[in-house]
């Protein structure tokens, strides 16, 4: 829609003409979830714009129920199927935007009534009506962005929910470190969650469906909902010659398929991956709306048209009291692609500490080491997240280096943010890393660490008694200067691995022992990142010393 409204304003005259297999030409699927949670309670708020209103405003032809079974590039005509009758359109430009299909997993019982997903207004009002009818128990199938708000909708709604996943935790473009701070909110709100394994089979019953997992539970449902991925919808377009990968539109920098007169948009396109180079579809409501602006400018402004960017996959998803959100690559992408990296996790406040109200940022950056240029970041918190996100988003596409973010000049005043913003503070942390000002050791290396170093803990007492690694040294940054000789006498030759809270005592610890002549290192993203990566293992790793009491 947004092609064809585009085009109409560079050309009154043309003759424009929208088909639409389903009801609706323009409705808002993000806001599925929050119809199903009661947050918009009319369905007819998701519907954007309706033939009517667009044909009264931009002269629009929109026919919905029609379905386009047939392309003939040659001809340059399209089959159209419509109340039990089959025409032929011709076309001089035609654009593609058939989106993308829910994915369900080929188990038995998928298709049973009870089984559906939430992909348009029509789900949405039939799960309402589930739940009014009764529904007490529903299972979800998949923990991604869609998954974990229904989730979250369907807790609302006082369902008892059970979140299955079959990757090892919700949310999976998500680095872990992350993603435990979500699952352990879900469980807040009440959620079941099940990860690291995959429905096998949905069983129907008379008063209500199992659905069996490969680890042998049974999940009691009076409705399922499916989220496990979506596929793009271009068989009948493959079919007629127009270029595919692995059943995604190739398309050049216009919108171009390759077949002269058609272009693409949308879900069911491929985009190439501006870090990894990787080409994948890119799902997301932005930007497609961009893409058909550009597509309409190089249909009617061919030469003048700006080429459409490829998107960076931002993406932000509220869960419960938390929000979690990402820009450009994870580790797991830029490992696959190859891609050198280095990593920094920040845990700083979203406005000043001593106002009301202070709470974390949970933030992760990946840069490339040599240049400094930002592949990638992503971050979990309370509030604030919205709009670090956003200026790190900007900052990748601007090509910037992890150095710019300590001179981005961002609002500040104390129920807003700090004067050293949690990005500047990542940019000030990359800038060390790559000067080698400062040195990092990774939770995921807790192992080999204890095995040949001696890790040393520069928090304070009552936080070293609330929990602390076995064998330890445990000395306040506060008296490291005067204790150094107790350093290199437990060290034995050893490197010194230094952990705070979150990393800033033991940054400092850092330059303190490597002044000194020490091999060391800091722990990125310090304790609280150990304990997320630990996860439920972490009250078994981590050893306590009980608080004596007085009497």
């Amino acid at each position: 829609m947004s092609c064809a409204a585009r085009a109409r304003r560079l050309d009154e005259h043309a003759e424009i003409i929208v088909l639409e297999r389903g009801p609706h030409v323009s409705f808002a699927n993000c806001g599925l979830p929050y119809f199903v949670g009661g947050e918009i309670e009319d369905p007819d708020a998701l519907l954007v714009q309706t033939p009517a209103s667009l044909r009264a405003s931009l002269a629009l032809d929109v026919r919905p129920g029609h379905e386009v079974v047939g392309v003939d590039p040659d001809a340059k005509s399209v089959t159209v199927r419509a109340d039990g009758r089959v025409e032929q359109l011709s076309y001089d430009a035609l654009v593609l935007a058939p989106g993308a299909t829910a994915f369900l997993p080929p188990i038995p019982g998928i298709r049973s009534p009870r089984v559906r997903a939430l992909r348009t207004v029509e789900d949405a009002v039939a799960l309402r009506d589930q739940v009014a009818s009764g529904a007490r128990r529903a299972v979800i199938l998949g923990a991604g962005f869609i998954g974990v708000e229904a989730a979250e909708a369907l807790t609302a709604q006082g369902l008892e929910v059970s979140l299955v996943e079959m990757a090892a935790h919700p949310l999976p473009p998500l680095e872990p470190e992350l993603a435990w701070w979500v699952s352990q909110e879900l469980r807040r709100l009440g959620v079941d969650v099940h990860t690291a394994v995959a429905a096998t089979a949905v069983e129907s019953g008379s008063a209500a469906d199992a659905v069996v997992l490969a680890d042998g539970t049974r999940l009691s449902a009076d409705l399922v909902v499916v989220s496990v991925g979506v596929r793009p919808e271009t068989a009948i377009f493959e079919r007629a010659g127009i270029p595919c990968e692995r059943g995604a539109l190739i398309v050049d920098e216009h919108g171009r398929t390759g077949v002269a007169g058609i272009w693409a948009v949308g879900d069911a396109t491929a985009s190439t991956d501006p870090v990894t180079g990787a080409r994948r579809p890119v799902a997301l409501a932005g930007p497609a709306n961009r893409a058909g602006r550009l597509v309409a400018d190089d249909i009617l402004r061919p030469g003048l048209a700006r080429p459409i960017t490829q998107p960076a996959g931002t993406a932000i998803v509220r869960v419960g009291a938390l929000t979690a959100a990402l820009t450009g690559a994870n580790r797991a992408t830029l490992a696959a692609a190859d891609v050198p990296h280095a990593t920094l996790h920040l845990h700083a406040n979203q406005h000043a500490g001593y106002f009301p109200g202070a709470s974390p940022v949970h933030l992760v950056v990946h840069l490339d080491p040599d240049s400094g240029r930002l592949l990638g970041a992503q971050a979990v918190g309370r509030d604030g997240v919205d709009k670090r996100i956003d200026v790190l988003a900007t900052a990748i596409a601007a090509g910037l280096s992890v150095e710019d973010l300590i001179d981005l000049d961002l609002a500040y005043s104390p129920p807003y943010g700090q004067a050293k913003d949690v990005v500047n503070l990542a940019g000030m942390v990359g800038e060390n890393v790559r000067n080698g000002t400062l040195a990092l050791w990774y939770a995921d290396e807790l192992d080999e660490v204890r095995a040949s170093a001696l890790v040393l803990d520069v928090r304070r007492g009552e936080e070293w008694r609330s929990g602390h690694l076995p064998g330890a040294l445990h000395i306040p940054h506060t008296e490291l200067r005067g204790r150094l000789d107790e350093v290199r006498e437990h060290a034995g030759g050893r490197p010194v691995r230094v952990l705070c809270a979150s990393g800033v005592r033991s940054a400092i610890a850092h330059r303190v022992l490597a002044q000194a002549g020490l091999d060391s290192a800091s722990l990125s993203g310090g304790m609280q990142t150990l304990r997320a990566v630990l996860g439920h293992d972490a009250d078994h790793i981590l050893e306590k010393v009980p608080a004596l009491v007085g009497g």
